[in-house]
């Protein structure tokens, strides 16, 4: 007869009831985080579409308009800061990051801050109003943009100054700017265009990656390993320990003292040939799970190879290669920094490494690094899907 508890119910109802309830919660977290990121990234393309600026709003300014420009967007409380050693920065790009770092409201080592007031973002440059004086980033001479990933701070290098500077801003205020920022550079060289393609394709694959409710579970489901407390687990350990105790007890039998009947019986006789030395193992290669000879690369100095280990056999990869690094085509974050041996374990397209983007595959086959621009995988068939990590 079937053990019941107080309520009537069999230890099999209980089973589905907890699985139920499990899948449930992972399933509400899961399309709660969907729906955020989804808000978010239509509220950018609606910002995209809809970003102009008119004259109007310069006014009241202690600055001077240029004939045609407009104001996008100001800010108080932004504060001027300088780079004490020169480094190159990269140049500006149009890419478009829906899930800005979390930054903490600190200064990089190296940046020190010299004036503070009010920042204007106009369709031409960006500019700072301060207590010593004015300001001025002009995008037509702007040639290296760099956003912190862990601090509230732009630093930008133009043509006409020397020394780098940028902008300290409040941390509620940074994704805005930042956003807005690429928004009016990509207006300045008519490429606004472009970003809107990008955020349309990220709806896109997004909306393709909604999570799926899941399907209920029956009584009828349960199987008798679910009576054990830590279920097929716990069984498993229990299987192991099961074969592993018996080797080691195998392997640690007592030493034989010398004089002994066991030692004379184990001393072979003197008639006794000796053995043949053993014969060096035979190592094999497995062809399969040997990674590919290194592509050739141009463009810009490629970093060098590392030799890992393939991922397990048993890993998900929807259609990926074996590789050591986790990289798949199901989903997941993109891939913007490549690890330095990608190419061992993937087809890249030559000059792969001169690419701006993040990490995808070409319907060829190949992989490049132009993902999120609008000539992606030019020259291979155009883009295909993006591999994920």
């Amino acid at each position: 007869m079937t053990k019941t508890d107080s309520t009537g119910s069999t230890w099999r109802y209980r089973w589905a009831r907890r699985q139920n309830e499990r899948r449930q919660r992972s399933f509400r977290a899961a399309d709660e985080a969907w729906r955020r990121r989804d808000e978010e990234l239509r509220r950018l393309r609606t910002l995209a579409g809809s970003f102009h600026g008119t004259a109007d709003a310069g006014a009241g300014l202690p600055m001077e308009l240029s004939p045609g420009e407009v104001v996008f967007w100001t800010l108080p409380a932004a504060q001027l800061v300088e780079v004490r050693h020169t480094a190159v920065l990269p140049a500006p790009d149009l890419i478009v990051d829906p899930d800005p770092p979390a930054v903490r409201p600190r200064r990089p080592d190296g940046v020190k801050v010299t004036d503070a007031g009010l920042a204007v973002l106009t369709n031409r440059r960006l500019v700072l109003l301060g207590g010593r004086g004015r300001r001025d980033w002009a995008y037509g001479r702007m040639t290296g943009l760099s956003h912190d990933p862990g601090a509230p701070v732009t630093l930008i290098q133009v043509l006409d100054r020397r020394r780098t500077s940028g902008l300290l801003l409040p941390t509620g205020a940074v994704g805005d700017f930042r956003f807005k920022l690429t928004l009016a550079f990509a207006d300045a060289i008519e490429q606004r265009a472009a970003v809107i393609a990008q955020l349309d394709e990220l709806i896109e694959e997004h909306t393709a990656a909604r999570p799926v409710r899941p399907a209920i579970r029956t009584p009828a489901q349960a199987r008798l390993s679910a009576r054990v407390p830590g279920g097929r687990r716990t069984i498993a350990a229990g299987a192991a320990l099961a074969l592993i105790v018996p080797a080691m007890l195998f392997e640690s039998d007592p030493p034989v003292r010398p004089g002994s009947e066991i030692a004379s019986a184990a001393t072979p006789a003197a008639t006794t040939p000796p053995a043949a030395p053993p014969l060096a193992p035979v190592v094999r290669i497995d062809q399969t799970t040997a990674p590919k000879a290194h592509r050739s690369r141009t463009g810009p100095a490629d970093p060098p190879s590392r030799q890992a280990p393939p991922q397990p056999a048993g890993e998900r990869r929807c259609g990926a290669p074996v590789n050591p690094y986790g990289y798949d085509f199901c989903g997941g974050s993109r891939i913007r920094r490549p690890a330095d041996g990608v190419c061992d374990w993937f087809d890249c397209v030559p000059g792969f490494w001169s690419g701006r983007g993040w990490l995808v595959q070409c319907r060829d086959g190949t992989v490049s690094l132009t993902g999120g621009q609008r000539d992606s995988c030019a020259g291979h068939r155009g883009f295909r899907r993006t591999v994920w990590t």
